[in-house]
């Protein structure tokens, strides 16, 4: 019985293009002990390469691709048919696709869009969710909805920056006072996020978000712990043991995620077992609220004086990297990665076939 076929996206237009490149290749190494691997190497202009050899994923550049430009196309009856261009030749047909892709452009919804609309099975959560996980005030919103507990915060658009940034820091300051964090509303990676003691520092932190997106969130800062939940799963989805991260920097941004490599990580995280319950608890709880599929990360704060447990945001298109924390909080939950990935292409599966039975049953 042949394999089946997994074709991984990875790279893509986002400022995560790099961080995404790492994720492929563990995610691509993992896959390859049970199926076949196509890897699609997007470039920063958004042109699709492949196949991509394995070695060739962390240093992917389109230069040496050039021959290899491929496509799928958005139209049901090609499926997960990969073809070349210019010529539209069919390469291989994938049975499912994994996006390995972080940020705009791939784990907003954009690329399940296209892969709906091919009728090709994905990893991860569908259009919705992937859209609602990336805009952090939208998830906010639906949080508050769903009754999940998080620090207070305020949102605004570039356009009112420009305009009145003197009204923006006034209300800020009155709202919700200094320490505060502004963080681009659509972006992951910690990338263009600050923290903020002082309107001199809150100006030029708003200035640096609004380069990244034209939405931009501003929540109150706390003295707290940093946790983090894996979930797996469709229905019943089920969460791992939490873990914390204890960052080098002020807070966990992306320099001291990749590139400093002195936070530490603390799994199982050292609290009480009824914390670590309850946020489990309201992991799956956010993971629901927005209606997951997959996987998801969960990552949540612990006030140090009152040791409260507020949510902080929901990541639907986790790190696969060496030191991301999706697979690790695993690992020592008991599921190692070849049998996580394996896991995770059975319940895209899984939420392929319900679409596919929904649909043949309204016809009838």
């Amino acid at each position: 019985m042949s394999k089946q076929l997994v074709a991984v996206l990875f790279g893509g237009c986002s400022g995560e293009h790099e961080v995404s490149r790492n994720s492929a290749f563990t995610v691509s190494q993992a896959l390859s002990h049970s199926y076949e691997v196509f890897n699609i190497g997007i470039a920063k202009d958004g042109q699709w390469y492949g196949p991509i050899p394995l070695g060739e994923i962390r240093g992917f550049t389109p230069d040496k691709f050039k021959g290899k430009t491929i496509t799928i196309l958005p139209n049901t009856s090609s499926g997960g048919t990969i073809y070349s261009l210019p010529a539209l030749l069919p390469l291989a047909i994938a049975d499912i696709f994994f996006p390995a892709l972080h940020g705009t452009f791939g784990e907003d919804g954009t690329i399940q869009g296209l892969l709906e609309l091919a009728g090709a099975p994905y990893v991860g959560c569908g259009v919705l969710a992937s859209s609602v996980g990336m805009d952090k005030v939208m998830m906010k919103k639906i949080f508050a909805e769903a009754g999940l507990p998080q620090v207070p915060f305020l949102s605004f658009l570039r356009s009112e920056t420009e305009a009145n940034l003197s009204d923006v820091l006034q209300e800020t300051e009155s709202k919700l006072g200094y320490p505060c964090f502004v963080k681009p509303a659509n972006l992951g990676s910690s990338v263009g996020i600050s923290k903020a003691s002082g309107r001199e520092e809150l100006e030029e932190a708003i200035r640096l978000a609004c380069r990244y997106d034209r939405k931009i969130i501003i929540e109150k800062g706390a003295e707290v712990r940093e946790i983090e939940v894996s979930v797996l799963g469709n229905e019943n989805p089920r969460a791992s043991v939490p873990g914390e991260i204890v960052p080098c920097n002020a807070f966990y941004d992306y320099k001291a995620k990749y590139i400093d490599d002195r936070s530490l990580l603390h799994i199982p995280a050292k609290i009480e077992e009824s914390t670590a319950e309850k946020i489990r608890e309201l992991a799956v709880k956010a993971y629901q609220a927005i209606d997951g599929s997959g996987l998801a990360r969960v990552d949540f704060f612990l006030t140090k004086d009152t040791r409260e447990v507020l949510i902080n945001e929901i990541n639907t298109l986790p790190g696969f990297t060496d030191i991301s924390m999706y697979p690790k909080l695993w690992e020592h939950t008991g599921v190692g990665l070849t049998d996580l990935v394996r896991q995770l292409v059975e319940l895209a599966l899984e939420r392929a076939a319900d679409k596919k039975a929904n649909v043949i049953s309204y016809e009838d």
